[in-house]
């Protein structure tokens, strides 16, 4: 399968030297914490107030003390990713 590009995205997007203000430290965070920003942040870009809630429940739910471990946590996003063909 050929690698995707953001030029085949359809989903209108604020590239990464574009980002501004709330954005732009939210695009900051993304390379720091994962060298990049993903297309999944990206899609949020035109609601910057949607894209931290998105991140902060993701945290939460990622980190949260009861339940499953974070390795389990982690598993199951694999493999949901994969059953979507899409790349976690």
């Amino acid at each position: 399968m050929p690698a995707r590009s953001d030029s085949d995205t359809w989903i209108r997007t604020i590239p990464e030297g574009e980002a501004e203000g709330r954005l732009g430290k939210s695009y900051a965070a993304a390379v720091r914490r994962a060298g990049r920003v993903f297309g999944i942040i990206k899609t949020m870009s035109l609601s910057p107030a949607v894209l931290e809630a998105s991140f902060a429940l993701y945290q939460r739910v990622m980190f949260a003390g009861e339940g499953l471990a974070r390795y389990q946590r982690e598993m199951l996003a694999v493999v949901v990713s994969r059953a979507n063909d899409c790349h976690y």
